[in-house]
């Protein structure tokens, strides 16, 4: 009995050796961190001539570390050699009051995160026929990593104030990929004819997707690390939103009074309803975006006192585009039109629904950024019946020189 224990414990350290660590790691960048996933492989035990490794070496991955804000977001050019800057044109401002509502202008560090291994054998690019799905709270993850080839998928897990999300993701209908959508509102979605209802804006999401890591047990295309006795391997992976934030803001001039409140929502609509996070290409569903407004007196416009209807608006963007691969708008292939609904509540007690097209404004800021529309309300008469239908003010984009239309 003694010598089979002897016996067992010597076979179990003789495999022991043969066995390989796998580490990822990762350094930060300023619009995303960039991943530096590293493959780390002990040489504790002596090495066989062969590398005769065990077949499924472990893997520690640290996902992505973040340091994100609205600059890093939008820094992008709206034109030759103009890059876009937001706080030139934002007045609304932002306070304790628009925080509590609609939390953080900007987006917010993840610290949990949704990995998704997918092993393809010695096939590069093969169709997706197994996951591997782990959570990961922190920055570590362990696990183990056949020989072979790998893809990998990260995606933060969603946060909110109130711990309802509106985000669903779709694994099921294929494995290849993943999709992220919201569902419908009660709210009617005007200027959208394929669906009755508004949607629920999406949650800021950022993911990254990297195909074809490569286990080789040969060891080729590693390094060695003398300090820590290890074999490396590198490969970047760079994490990015795969929703973009508009800063609505409609501007009145001359208001005195006459404009009072709103009901606290707006839609902006030819938006995407799905977004393919391994991709990030937006769906082909456009559809209107369900968003919080508020109302603000007395603001400064370069001098002059106005009062503003603003909010913040998550989207999943343009239909049909991955705006990271954009560099101009000609490239856009946008086919839809833009509008910002709102209803404005008067002093007489009455309300109306205002729309305004903003398509030149969206699809010039294809990244997000602010959507401004400017209103003089000295133009604009009180309604005299309410239901919002009986006066519904279409102002066209404020670049042409602010001419409005007013169908009644």
């Amino acid at each position: 009995m003694q010598n089979n224990r002897h016996s067992t414990i010597a076979r179990a350290w003789q495999q022991s050796c043969r066995w390989g660590r796998v580490l990822h790691r990762q350094t930060t960048g300023l619009l995303a961190a960039v991943v530096v996933a590293t493959l780390l492989f002990t040489l504790a035990c002596e090495r066989e001539p062969e590398l005769h490794l065990h077949n499924y070496p472990e893997l520690i991955i640290v996902p992505p570390e973040i340091n994100l804000d609205l600059e890093a977001v939008w820094d992008y050019q709206i034109g030759y050699d103009v890059t876009y800057d937001w706080k030139a044109e934002w007045y609304y401002g932002w306070d304790d009051i628009d925080f509590d509502i609609f939390g953080n202008i900007g987006y917010t560090k993840p610290t949990t995160f949704n990995l998704r291994r997918y092993y393809t054998g010695n096939t590069p690019l093969a169709p997706h026929d197994q996951v591997i799905a782990n959570t990961i709270t922190g920055y570590t993850f362990r696990g183990e990593y056949n020989w072979g080839f790998w893809d990998l998928l990260v995606w933060n897990d969603v946060k909110t104030l109130d711990g309802v999300q509106s985000l669903n993701f779709d694994e099921v209908t294929t494995l290849d990929y993943v999709t992220a959508y919201t569902n419908q509102t009660m709210v009617p979605s005007r200027y959208s004819p394929r669906f009755t209802r508004a949607f629920y804006e999406p949650e800021a999401l950022f993911s990254a997707y990297n195909q074809c890591i490569e286990v080789r047990e040969d060891l080729e295309g590693f390094e060695y690390d003398a300090e820590r006795n290890v074999w490396v391997k590198r490969l970047d992976m760079v994490l990015q939103p795969v929703t973009y934030i508009y800063l609505p803001e409609i501007i009145l001039h001359n208001n005195h009074n006459k404009v009072v409140g709103v009901d606290g929502s707006g839609n902006l609509s030819g938006m995407s309803r799905t977004m393919n996070i391994n991709s990030g290409v937006a769906g082909p569903d456009a559809i209107a975006v369900n968003y919080n407004v508020r109302f603000k007196t007395n603001c400064d416009m370069d001098g002059e006192s106005v009062d503003i209807i603003g909010g913040r608006l998550m989207t999943f963007g343009i239909c049909n585009i991955n705006p990271r691969s954009i560099t101009r708008q000609e490239e856009l292939g946008d086919q839809q039109q833009h509008y910002i609904d709102v209803t404005m509540q008067f002093n007489n007690g009455l309300d109306s629904t205002f729309v305004f097209n903003v398509t030149d404004q969206v699809r010039q800021k294809y990244k997000g950024g602010v959507l401004k529309i400017e209103l003089d309300m000295d133009t604009i008469a009180v309604p005299s019946r309410s239901g919002g239908s009986a006066f519904e003010a279409v102002v066209q984009d404020y670049e042409d020189g602010g001419t409005w239309e007013f169908p009644m």
